[in-house]
């Protein structure tokens, strides 16, 4: 989704009466607060959502991340708001038992359930963190991970800078999120998702939980514009790769080595 003091500020979804996300031009408008509650609170439905909501394509797109990482048996990772733990898990696989990944979040109901799934990878440890203050050291990993969580940050050029200081020289960023489709197809499903999303919300009694997501997804930078925020922030060869006609993307950058 580190043996490290829980960081206190939450973040993650919005609750009741939050504000719907909007631009701000560097991030996500919706306090931390809300969005770490919201997380907390729709913790019981949220991987079930997530395969319905995916069209059961989040395991592809999460091998295709795991993939982009790089990694090796013996390696160390940090996923970044690693919510109930899957992609974290992922990692854990990748490096095996004399790696090392630490998930991060703000919200404590995702990271209950986080442990249990991963109670039996005692290399892979859960903390209570921010993202916009990763409780790491300096170059600790050889690769940072973000899946479905950047655009719930406040600031995406501090959050990728966050990312890109606990990486090692060479070491990679990686983020998957949901984008905006160009092709026709992809609209297509970018309008579905608009539309069916927030009925399956209030079905799971979450309604307010996925109208926040839909806003979110609309207030998120192109593609183009995020390769540009990570490249300000001095990652280098970054790029991108669209999936599932481009309804996601995974963004790839490197810490220099110089």
């Amino acid at each position: 989704m580190t043996s490290i003091p829980p960081q206190p500020e939450p973040s993650s979804d919005a609750g009741p009466g939050a504000p719907p996300a909007a631009p701000t031009g560097h991030g996500n408008a919706t306090a931390a607060a809300d969005v770490g509650a919201m997380f907390d609170r729709i913790a019981p439905v949220y991987d079930g959502m997530n395969a319905v909501i995916s069209g059961f394509q989040e395991p592809r797109w999460r091998r295709r991340t795991v993939a982009a990482t790089g990694l090796r048996s013996g390696m160390a990772a940090i996923d970044v708001a690693t919510g109930t733990g899957k992609l974290a898990g992922s990692l854990a696989d990748r490096v095996g038992p004399f790696g090392r990944v630490v998930g991060v979040d703000v919200s404590s109901g995702m990271l209950a359930r986080a442990r249990v799934a991963g109670a039996d990878a005692p290399w892979l440890e859960f903390v209570v963190g921010d993202a916009l203050a990763l409780p790491a050291e300096d170059a600790t990993f050889d690769a940072a991970t973000i899946a479905f969580g950047m655009r719930n940050l406040p600031d995406y050029g501090r959050g990728f800078a966050e990312m890109a200081r606990v990486v090692r020289p060479g070491g990679r960023v990686v983020c998957l999120e949901i984008a905006r489709p160009q092709s026709l197809t992809g609209r297509l499903g970018r309008a579905w998702f608009e539309r069916a999303v927030p009925v399956i919300g209030r079905l799971a009694r979450q309604a307010e939980a996925y109208r926040y997501l839909v806003s979110s997804v609309r207030a998120y930078p192109t593609p183009d514009e995020v390769a540009a925020i990570m490249g300000q922030v001095g990652l280098v060869g970054v790029r991108w790769l669209p999936l599932t006609l481009g309804m996601v993307t995974v963004h790839v950058g490197l810490r220099p080595t110089g």
